[in-house]
């Protein structure tokens, strides 16, 4: 497993290091040890599958407030997604900064996602789906969200989303403090 900092502190793209033979291959997808000899601190609370049957589906921006921010690994196991990643932390040296990335079944890349950081994705193709490893329970109180094409953020999504849900078409403005 090959782990390499994007843009945003804290904010990791792996790759799997897998070894092939007549059968297919194997890879180690997740590893503790392998986590802390990269100085990530995380144990797995939860693990939730996303499955998406349409291609332009958007999810999110999602995220879990304090005191039980939700670190993630996300994978997409099949199809393809463009996903984003906003960092909300204010003492974060990348404040407001957002990481695109397309995670495939193909690719098999996948991005560790800290606490206090919003996340989403767009639907490549039709019946994607994702994989969450979650570092925290979900906690329905805490759980909040930012909208998708929020000024604040000038994300840059490939295309507009064809099915998004109220809830996510309707978060109000981000206010920068």
């Amino acid at each position: 497993m090959k782990f390499e900092q994007t843009d945003v502190e804290g904010l990791l793209l792996t790759e799997l290091t897998s070894f092939g033979d007549e059968r297919g291959f194997f890879a180690r997808a997740f590893c503790d040890q392998m986590f802390a000899e990269n100085g990530i601190e995380f144990s797995v609370r939860q693990i939730n599958l996303s499955g998406n049957t349409s291609q332009g589906t958007l999810r999110g921006l999602h995220y879990q407030t304090a005191p039980k921010p939700d670190p993630k690994v996300v994978r997409c196991i099949r199809g393809a997604v463009w996903d984003v990643v906003v960092d909300l932390r204010q003492k974060s040296p990348t404040y407001l900064k957002w990481y695109g990335e397309e995670l495939t079944a193909e690719n098999r890349k996948a991005l560790v996602i800290p606490g206090g950081c919003v996340h989403g994705f767009l639907t490549l193709e039709d019946d994607s789906e994702l994989l969450y490893l979650m570092g925290e329970e979900f906690v329905a109180d805490l759980a909040g969200g930012q909208r998708w094409n929020d000024p604040a953020f000038a994300i840059e999504w490939p295309f507009e989303p064809k099915i998004i849900a109220d809830r996510d078409a309707n978060y109000p403005d981000y206010i920068v403090s």
